[in-house]
């Protein structure tokens, strides 16, 4: 029987002070990631003179974490309160990104320090995702997670629109590389807020010692998705599409600046304003959700919604270029509607003790082809050209909606929860012994 959601919900989430400094602290942080996201490429570009390979090859650093410690990430995240761990993921993001601007300063910085700023940051921002995505519902309840992920969802698009007009401004003013400090300082403006909440965390169980197994509970994060037939559509879906949305992402500023041969400057101005698809998306997403269903919702943003996202390599110098934030805000649209209703459904249908493990599972696989994106765009870009490699990476972004159009979701129009409470005494087993198998 489907699982139901009974907690009893405040008025509004605007009366709910500790969701509010933690949207508020998470708003600005988004807004820092969101210039250095442009003007990390842009500074390897514009000052060190980066080939497309490497400015591949520095998309990849920065997510290939994920493939490395996301799994015992999660493991790790279910035994520690949240909370602390974005605080001290913070501290640490701070420091590493504030280290460029630094060697700027004494002009000693390379190619070398900026892959390793990818590579390490990327490490804390593995834990901090995860313990991001599984504090959410502890701050909320379950009942309210559609109304928490799309406010959410809303800051993380409105961060993707004034980060990167910010990120142009800065680059105008100071150069590409003073503009990284604005993530720094927006790294310390979450921790504040982060210290400021007062609502109550319950300490995870914490097993025996003599029960304690990284690789069992790893596994059963693992299983959990694996069982779960909506889960495993819904994650091949979304590794295929980051797959190609990486390759997109390492091609699309030098598209922009050597292909259509836009200025640095107004490069942050046409991200901005492709960026307000997702806004739309953001504000649009409930109603849509519950008009169209939350599993056909799945396949018809990228497949509908996400088209126009085909235009973006036929953009052309003058104005032409429009094609280019046109294509780009659809994408954007059509991302953000299915990334809110898909993290709602996991949220709701993970028990609370395989959150940070179920989370992990999943980004493990979708945020792991990043990497794979990043260099298959760069070695693309390299040997085909870059218009026509950006035209294969909109293509697949595209053609990622398939998986889940051809599935049994397609003829949905009500989503029916897994039994969590079921699945979860399947897997506990698992976490009492040490010999289990992996799957």
């Amino acid at each position: 029987m489907p699982n139901a959601i009974t907690e009893t919900k405040p008025e509004t989430l605007w009366h709910h002070v500790d969701f509010m400094r933690f949207w508020t602290g998470q708003s600005v942080s988004q807004i820092g990631s969101a210039v250095s996201t442009l003007v990390l490429p842009l500074t390897a570009i514009a000052v060190l003179k980066a080939s497309a390979f490497e400015v591949g090859l520095l998309t990849a650093a920065t997510y290939t974490a994920f493939i490395f410690v996301a799994l015992p990430a999660g493991a790790i995240v279910d035994r520690r309160a949240k909370r602390k761990i974005m605080i001290w993921c913070d501290v640490a993001r701070l420091v590493i990104i504030g280290s460029v601007p630094v060697a700027t300063l004494f002009g000693v910085l390379t190619m070398a320090q900026l892959f390793a700023v990818a590579l390490v940051a990327g490490v804390f921002t593995v834990f901090f995702d995860v313990s991001y995505q599984s504090y959410v519902p502890v701050l909320l309840g379950r009942g309210r997670l559609m109304d928490g992920n799309g406010k959410l969802g809303a800051s993380r698009s409105f961060a993707q629109v004034a980060g990167p007009g910010l990120a142009g401004v800065l680059v105008g003013l100071v150069g590409a590389v003073g503009a990284v400090t604005a993530d720094a300082f927006s790294y310390a403006v979450s921790v504040g807020s982060l210290l400021l909440i007062r609502t109550p965390e319950k300490p995870p169980e914490r097993l025996p010692e003599t029960r304690r197994n990284l690789r069992a509970e790893i596994a059963a994060g693992l299983n959990f998705v694996r069982r779960d037939p909506a889960l495993r559509r819904i994650t091949a879906c979304a590794a295929t599409g980051n797959l190609f949305v990486a390759m997109e992402m390492s091609l699309s500023i030098l598209f922009l600046v050597r292909v259509v041969h836009v200025r640095p400057a107004l490069t942050g101005l046409l991200m901005a304003l492709a960026s307000l698809g997702g806004v739309a998306g953001a504000a649009l997403s409930g109603p849509l959700t519950r008009r169209i269903g939350t599993p056909r919702i799945l396949w018809f943003a990228p497949l509908v919604f996400g088209l126009p996202n085909l235009l973006i390599p036929l953009a052309r110098p003058g104005w032409g270029v429009v094609l280019f934030p046109l294509g780009s805000a659809a994408g954007t649209f059509a991302g953000v509607i299915y990334n809110v209703g898909q993290l709602s459904y996991r949220q709701a249908a993970c028990p609370p003790e395989l959150l940070g493990r179920m989370n992990a599972a999943i980004r493990w696989v979708t945020w792991g082809t990043l990497p794979l994106g990043g260099l298959l765009g760069g070695l693309c870009g390299s040997v085909l050209g870059i218009r026509f490699s950006l035209a294969m990476a909109v293509s697949g972004y595209w053609a990622a909606g398939l998986l889940i159009y051809f599935s049994p979701l397609r003829t949905r129009r009500a989503a029916a929860l897994p039994s969590a409470q079921a699945m979860l005494r399947r897997l506990r087993p698992q976490l009492a012994t040490h010999d289990h198998p992996w799957h």
